[in-house]
């Protein structure tokens, strides 16, 4: 299926998920790498050690749940924009997705959007909870964006609305 779209097939994507205790606990990456490529920067960002160290550079990267804390610093370091992070702890009906975003102009705190699913449908309304951009970042910037819970593992990205066109 990745080979043929470009989107993962949802047995890809149940086996990287943490189990549903630890999503019920916290934020916790998620992972949507499935080429085995040379890339490891995931591994270097960790400050804790989440990601265990790669035996071969081309192998997929492993997350020690339990010790992930959702901090995204491996979602701003990944040049293939394929981790976030998901908080289903973050209000009674919303969760939160942490996800990659390289265009300009940055979405503002509060912005509504729309949110997208992998193959870019539309999946229902999104709200910018925070945006996270810093020099550490390499020019990836970490958007926090709320959903419906039951939307976190569908959303991967959002469009912004439409402005109006004063006549």
């Amino acid at each position: 299926m990745l080979e043929e779209t470009g989107i993962p097939a949802r047995e890809d994507i149940q086996n990287n998920l943490p189990d549903k205790e630890r999503l019920k606990e916290g934020p916790v990456a998620i992972f949507e790498c499935y080429q085995e490529i040379p890339c490891d920067p995931c591994y270097y960002s960790c400050p804790i050690g989440a990601i265990k160290e790669f035996e071969d550079i081309n192998n997929l990267p492993e997350l020690d749940a339990d010790k992930c804390t959702g901090c995204a610093q491996c979602v701003a370091n990944c040049p293939g924009l394929a981790i976030f992070v998901i908080d289903y702890t973050y209000s009674e009906d919303e969760g939160v997705i942490r996800l990659p975003y390289e265009f300009t102009p940055l979405p503002e705190v509060d912005e509504q959007v729309i949110a997208l699913d992998r193959s870019g449908e539309e999946v229902g309304p999104g709200r910018i909870v925070r945006v996270v951009n810093n020099e550490n970042q390499d020019k990836t910037a970490v958007v926090w964006l709320a959903v419906d819970k039951d939307k976190l593992l569908t959303v991967r990205h959002f469009k912004r609305m439409e402005e109006s066109i004063d006549g």
